[in-house]
Protein backbone atom coordinates (compact mmCIF):
# COMPACT_ATOMS: atom_id res chain seq x y z
CA UNK A 1 0.00 0.00 0.00
CA UNK A 2 1.25 3.49 -0.66
CA UNK A 3 1.22 5.91 2.04
CA UNK A 4 0.26 9.61 0.89
CA UNK A 5 1.40 12.82 2.94
CA UNK A 6 -2.06 14.54 2.62
CA UNK A 7 -0.94 17.67 4.30
CA UNK A 8 2.90 18.20 6.04
CA UNK A 9 0.96 19.77 9.14
CA UNK A 10 3.78 19.72 11.60
CA UNK A 11 1.36 19.24 14.17
CA UNK A 12 2.53 18.96 17.65
CA UNK A 13 -0.15 16.47 18.62
CA UNK A 14 -2.48 15.79 15.86
CA UNK A 15 -5.91 13.73 16.92
CA UNK A 16 -9.19 13.09 17.11
CA UNK A 17 -9.75 12.38 12.50
CA UNK A 18 -13.41 12.56 11.77
CA UNK A 19 -14.82 12.14 8.18
CA UNK A 20 -18.25 13.54 7.60
CA UNK A 21 -19.81 12.22 4.37
CA UNK A 22 -22.27 14.79 4.07
CA UNK A 23 -19.75 17.61 3.72
CA UNK A 24 -16.87 15.50 2.38
CA UNK A 25 -14.76 16.86 4.72
CA UNK A 26 -12.22 15.59 7.38
CA UNK A 27 -12.17 17.05 10.83
CA UNK A 28 -8.79 16.92 12.82
CA UNK A 29 -7.38 18.75 15.66
CA UNK A 30 -3.74 19.50 17.07
CA UNK A 31 -4.44 19.59 21.10
CA UNK A 32 -1.28 21.37 21.97
CA UNK A 33 -1.79 24.33 18.91
CA UNK A 34 -5.15 24.51 20.49
CA UNK A 35 -6.53 24.17 17.01
CA UNK A 36 -9.63 22.48 15.42
CA UNK A 37 -8.94 21.74 11.85
CA UNK A 38 -11.29 21.19 8.13
CA UNK A 39 -9.50 19.30 5.33
CA UNK A 40 -11.09 19.95 2.29
CA UNK A 41 -9.73 16.76 -0.24
CA UNK A 42 -10.96 18.40 -3.29
CA UNK A 43 -9.37 21.33 -3.05
CA UNK A 44 -6.41 20.83 -0.43
CA UNK A 45 -7.20 23.17 2.07
CA UNK A 46 -6.58 23.13 5.52
CA UNK A 47 -8.37 25.69 7.92
CA UNK A 48 -7.32 25.90 11.10
CA UNK A 49 -9.32 27.62 14.24
CA UNK A 50 -7.55 28.67 17.50
CA UNK A 51 -10.24 27.89 20.13
CA UNK A 52 -8.22 29.03 23.02
CA UNK A 53 -7.63 25.75 25.04
CA UNK A 54 -6.64 22.19 24.47
CA UNK A 55 -9.25 20.53 22.24
CA UNK A 56 -8.95 16.81 21.76
CA UNK A 57 -11.76 15.75 19.71
CA UNK A 58 -14.78 16.70 18.00
CA UNK A 59 -17.86 15.56 16.38
CA UNK A 60 -20.58 16.88 14.32
CA UNK A 61 -23.71 17.99 15.57
CA UNK A 62 -27.09 17.27 13.94
CA UNK A 63 -28.30 20.84 14.10
CA UNK A 64 -25.52 22.63 12.93
CA UNK A 65 -21.56 22.98 14.12
CA UNK A 66 -19.17 20.85 16.23
CA UNK A 67 -19.12 19.28 20.08
CA UNK A 68 -15.87 19.16 21.55
CA UNK A 69 -14.13 17.60 23.78
CA UNK A 70 -12.23 20.39 25.56
CA UNK A 71 -9.96 20.72 28.82
CA UNK A 72 -12.26 20.06 31.34
CA UNK A 73 -15.43 18.86 29.48
CA UNK A 74 -17.75 19.90 26.31
CA UNK A 75 -18.03 22.64 23.94
CA UNK A 76 -19.47 23.81 21.15
CA UNK A 77 -17.99 25.41 17.91
CA UNK A 78 -19.93 27.48 15.62
CA UNK A 79 -17.73 27.02 12.64
CA UNK A 80 -19.40 30.19 11.24
CA UNK A 81 -18.09 32.90 13.30
CA UNK A 82 -15.72 30.34 15.09
CA UNK A 83 -17.57 30.91 18.59
CA UNK A 84 -16.84 28.29 21.51
CA UNK A 85 -19.36 28.31 23.63
CA UNK A 86 -18.87 25.91 27.20
CA UNK A 87 -21.74 23.08 27.81
CA UNK A 88 -20.30 21.27 31.25
CA UNK A 89 -16.99 20.80 32.46
CA UNK A 90 -17.57 17.52 34.11
CA UNK A 91 -13.44 17.31 35.56
CA UNK A 92 -13.33 21.22 36.56
CA UNK A 93 -11.59 22.70 38.13
CA UNK A 94 -8.65 19.45 38.32
CA UNK A 95 -5.64 20.06 37.15
CA UNK A 96 -4.12 16.27 36.75
CA UNK A 97 -6.60 14.87 34.31
CA UNK A 98 -7.65 17.00 30.48
CA UNK A 99 -10.19 15.06 28.04
CA UNK A 100 -9.06 12.87 25.57
CA UNK A 101 -9.87 10.68 22.70
CA UNK A 102 -14.21 10.02 22.12
CA UNK A 103 -16.82 9.71 19.66
CA UNK A 104 -20.40 10.02 19.15
CA UNK A 105 -22.46 6.31 19.42
CA UNK A 106 -25.32 5.12 17.27
CA UNK A 107 -27.86 7.20 19.16
CA UNK A 108 -26.07 10.52 18.84
CA UNK A 109 -24.45 10.39 22.20
CA UNK A 110 -21.40 11.78 22.70
CA UNK A 111 -18.60 9.74 24.80
CA UNK A 112 -15.50 11.12 25.74
CA UNK A 113 -12.71 10.20 28.54
CA UNK A 114 -10.03 11.85 30.32
CA UNK A 115 -6.62 10.97 30.78
CA UNK A 116 -4.28 11.60 33.75
CA UNK A 117 -1.69 14.00 33.29
CA UNK A 118 0.61 12.17 36.02
CA UNK A 119 0.22 9.15 34.21
CA UNK A 120 -1.30 8.05 37.77
CA UNK A 121 -3.32 4.61 37.24
CA UNK A 122 -6.71 4.71 37.55
CA UNK A 123 -7.31 8.78 37.52
CA UNK A 124 -9.35 9.10 34.90
CA UNK A 125 -12.87 8.28 33.54
CA UNK A 126 -14.78 8.09 30.46
CA UNK A 127 -17.66 10.58 30.01
CA UNK A 128 -21.14 10.30 28.14
CA UNK A 129 -23.01 13.18 26.81
CA UNK A 130 -26.60 12.94 25.56
CA UNK A 131 -28.63 14.97 23.40
CA UNK A 132 -30.26 16.69 26.20
CA UNK A 133 -26.81 17.67 27.54
CA UNK A 134 -27.09 15.29 30.62
CA UNK A 135 -23.38 14.55 31.13
CA UNK A 136 -22.86 10.51 33.37
CA UNK A 137 -19.68 8.86 34.15
CA UNK A 138 -19.34 5.59 32.48
CA UNK A 139 -16.32 4.12 33.70
CA UNK A 140 -14.02 5.17 36.58
CA UNK A 141 -10.36 3.79 37.17
CA UNK A 142 -8.97 5.21 33.68
CA UNK A 143 -5.69 6.18 33.31
CA UNK A 144 -5.67 7.28 29.47
CA UNK A 145 -9.11 6.78 27.98
CA UNK A 146 -8.60 6.69 23.69
CA UNK A 147 -10.24 4.67 21.00
CA UNK A 148 -13.91 4.22 21.01
CA UNK A 149 -16.08 2.81 18.53
CA UNK A 150 -19.00 0.38 17.86
CA UNK A 151 -20.33 -2.80 16.23
CA UNK A 152 -21.84 -3.03 13.28
CA UNK A 153 -25.28 -4.37 14.65
CA UNK A 154 -25.03 -1.67 17.24
CA UNK A 155 -24.80 -4.27 20.46
CA UNK A 156 -20.98 -3.95 20.79
CA UNK A 157 -18.78 -0.88 21.85
CA UNK A 158 -14.84 -1.57 21.56
CA UNK A 159 -12.35 0.65 23.97
CA UNK A 160 -8.64 1.37 24.23
CA UNK A 161 -7.68 2.98 28.10
CA UNK A 162 -4.14 2.49 25.99
CA UNK A 163 -1.83 1.65 29.45
CA UNK A 164 -3.45 -1.58 29.33
CA UNK A 165 -2.32 -2.48 25.59
CA UNK A 166 -5.71 -4.03 25.06
CA UNK A 167 -8.75 -3.41 23.25
CA UNK A 168 -12.09 -4.12 25.82
CA UNK A 169 -15.48 -5.00 24.71
CA UNK A 170 -18.73 -3.96 26.57
CA UNK A 171 -22.41 -5.06 25.78
CA UNK A 172 -24.08 -1.80 24.71
CA UNK A 173 -27.72 -0.79 24.94
CA UNK A 174 -28.48 1.31 21.99
CA UNK A 175 -31.93 2.77 24.03
CA UNK A 176 -30.11 3.92 26.78
CA UNK A 177 -26.55 3.98 26.51
CA UNK A 178 -26.14 1.35 28.99
CA UNK A 179 -22.41 -1.08 29.06
CA UNK A 180 -22.42 -4.20 30.53
CA UNK A 181 -19.97 -7.22 30.58
CA UNK A 182 -16.80 -5.82 30.07
CA UNK A 183 -13.87 -8.39 28.10
CA UNK A 184 -10.58 -8.18 26.66
CA UNK A 185 -10.70 -9.04 22.65
CA UNK A 186 -7.24 -8.05 21.40
CA UNK A 187 -3.95 -7.77 23.36
CA UNK A 188 -1.15 -5.79 21.63
CA UNK A 189 2.39 -7.35 22.66
CA UNK A 190 5.40 -5.40 24.61
CA UNK A 191 7.23 -3.25 22.23
CA UNK A 192 4.06 -2.90 19.98
CA UNK A 193 3.54 0.56 21.09
CA UNK A 194 0.22 1.99 22.85
CA UNK A 195 -2.85 1.44 20.68
CA UNK A 196 -4.10 4.96 20.91
CA UNK A 197 -7.06 6.16 18.71
CA UNK A 198 -9.20 3.81 16.76
CA UNK A 199 -12.18 3.09 13.59
CA UNK A 200 -13.84 0.15 12.45
CA UNK A 201 -14.56 -1.42 8.68
CA UNK A 202 -17.87 -2.34 6.97
CA UNK A 203 -16.40 -6.21 7.47
CA UNK A 204 -16.64 -5.28 11.67
CA UNK A 205 -12.87 -5.31 11.80
CA UNK A 206 -10.66 -2.56 14.03
CA UNK A 207 -8.30 -0.20 12.90
CA UNK A 208 -6.01 0.76 15.63
CA UNK A 209 -2.99 3.72 15.74
CA UNK A 210 0.42 2.87 17.46
CA UNK A 211 1.74 5.57 19.47
CA UNK A 212 5.19 5.42 18.70
CA UNK A 213 5.27 2.10 16.64
CA UNK A 214 4.73 3.61 13.49
CA UNK A 215 1.73 1.91 12.01
CA UNK A 216 -1.96 1.36 11.80
CA UNK A 217 -2.97 -2.10 12.71
CA UNK A 218 -5.91 -3.91 11.56
CA UNK A 219 -7.58 -6.63 14.29
CA UNK A 220 -10.01 -9.01 14.19
CA UNK A 221 -12.45 -8.26 17.57
CA UNK A 222 -13.82 -11.81 17.44
CA UNK A 223 -10.47 -13.65 17.26
CA UNK A 224 -8.25 -11.34 18.43
CA UNK A 225 -5.49 -11.69 15.65
CA UNK A 226 -3.61 -8.73 13.99
CA UNK A 227 -5.11 -9.00 9.96
CA UNK A 228 -2.99 -6.46 8.10
CA UNK A 229 -0.79 -3.72 8.96
CA UNK A 230 -0.24 -0.41 7.67
CA UNK A 231 3.25 0.75 8.49
CA UNK A 232 3.99 4.90 8.29
CA UNK A 233 7.51 6.83 7.98
CA UNK A 234 6.68 8.47 11.51
CA UNK A 235 6.49 7.10 15.03
CA UNK A 236 3.81 8.42 16.27
CA UNK A 237 0.63 7.90 14.88
CA UNK A 238 -2.51 9.01 16.93
CA UNK A 239 -5.85 7.88 14.89
CA UNK A 240 -7.61 7.07 12.05
CA UNK A 241 -10.61 7.46 10.06
CA UNK A 242 -12.24 6.30 6.77
CA UNK A 243 -13.17 8.94 4.64
CA UNK A 244 -13.59 9.54 1.06
CA UNK A 245 -16.53 9.36 -1.38
CA UNK A 246 -16.63 5.83 -0.78
CA UNK A 247 -15.62 5.53 2.70
CA UNK A 248 -12.03 3.54 0.95
CA UNK A 249 -9.80 6.11 2.35
CA UNK A 250 -8.06 5.75 5.82
CA UNK A 251 -6.66 8.74 6.99
CA UNK A 252 -4.13 9.06 9.73
CA UNK A 253 -3.09 11.39 11.99
CA UNK A 254 0.51 11.95 13.94
CA UNK A 255 2.36 13.61 16.28
CA UNK A 256 5.53 15.40 16.61
CA UNK A 257 5.30 15.59 20.27
CA UNK A 258 9.08 15.44 22.32
CA UNK A 259 10.73 14.13 19.64
CA UNK A 260 14.44 15.18 19.28
CA UNK A 261 15.69 17.11 16.57
CA UNK A 262 18.01 13.66 15.88
CA UNK A 263 14.29 12.16 15.46
CA UNK A 264 12.66 14.87 13.27
CA UNK A 265 15.57 14.82 10.98
CA UNK A 266 14.82 10.83 10.51
CA UNK A 267 10.87 11.50 10.62
CA UNK A 268 10.56 15.52 8.35
CA UNK A 269 6.80 15.09 8.29
CA UNK A 270 6.04 13.83 12.03
CA UNK A 271 3.31 15.89 13.28
CA UNK A 272 1.79 15.32 9.47
CA UNK A 273 -2.07 13.81 7.98
CA UNK A 274 -1.50 10.98 5.94
CA UNK A 275 -3.70 8.55 3.88
CA UNK A 276 -3.95 5.13 2.73
CA UNK A 277 -6.05 2.99 0.69
CA UNK A 278 -6.14 -0.35 2.51
CA UNK A 279 -8.72 -2.66 0.24
CA UNK A 280 -11.52 -2.07 2.30
CA UNK A 281 -14.07 0.21 3.08
CA UNK A 282 -15.04 1.87 6.71
CA UNK A 283 -18.38 3.32 8.15
CA UNK A 284 -20.02 6.77 8.57
CA UNK A 285 -19.62 8.82 11.58
CA UNK A 286 -22.38 9.12 13.81
CA UNK A 287 -23.85 13.01 14.71
CA UNK A 288 -24.84 14.28 18.01
CA UNK A 289 -27.82 14.41 18.13
CA UNK A 290 -28.11 17.21 21.03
Amino acid sequence: MEVELVLDAKAVLGEGALWHAPSQRLFWVDIERHEVHVLDPATGSDRGIDIGQKVSTIVVRRSGGLVMAVQHGFATLDLETEQVGVLCEPESPRADTRFNDGKCDPAGRFWAGTMSLTRTRGAANLWRLDPDLRVECMLDDVTTSNGIVWSLDHRTMYYIDTPTRRVTAFDYVVETGGIANRRDVVLFPEGAGSPDGMAIDARGMLWIAQFRAGRVSCWDPVGGTMLQAVDLPVTKVTSCAFGGPNLDELYITTARIDLTEEELSHQPHAGGLFRVRPGVQGVGSFEFAG
